[in-house]
């Protein structure tokens, strides 16, 4: 999936006004999720992304291990939202993602997620 696409879709899902908040709801999320992912699935996931999209996910080289709840508070900091749209726009990247990466690459990165994250990013992958 192309940048473009992937950042259209998720504007899409969650009815963003502008293609800047998309793109910051996009980056804020990935950075979040590379940062909570261990090294050898951040690199896993980013092998499978474009460029641009790759460069959120690898941008903060260490992991750090944080609850669902403060995902969504980076997230919303990052994106510099309120929480609710915060939690709406991480759950929209999320879901774009799942469309952006193989099944088992998806389901490898959640399997190396808490409980609560699985919980919370079970998205039903959508047929093309």
């Amino acid at each position: 999936m192309r940048y473009e696409e992937f950042v259209d879709r998720v504007a899409e899902h969650v009815v963003i006004e502008t293609r800047e908040q998309a793109e910051k709801a996009t980056q804020a999320t990935l950075e979040t999720l590379g940062e909570r992912l261990s090294r050898d699935e951040r690199d896993d996931v980013a092998s499978q992304l474009p460029h641009q999209l790759k460069e959120f996910l690898l941008a903060r080289p260490d992991t750090d291990r944080f609850l669902l709840e403060e995902f969504y508070n980076r997230v919303s900091a990052r994106a510099d939202v309120r929480r609710v749209h915060g939690v709406r726009q991480a759950q929209a990247v999320m879901a774009v993602l799942q469309q952006a990466i193989a099944p088992g690459e998806w389901q490898d990165m959640m399997d190396s997620l808490p409980e609560d994250y699985r919980v919370a990013f079970s998205i039903e992958r959508e047929v093309p």
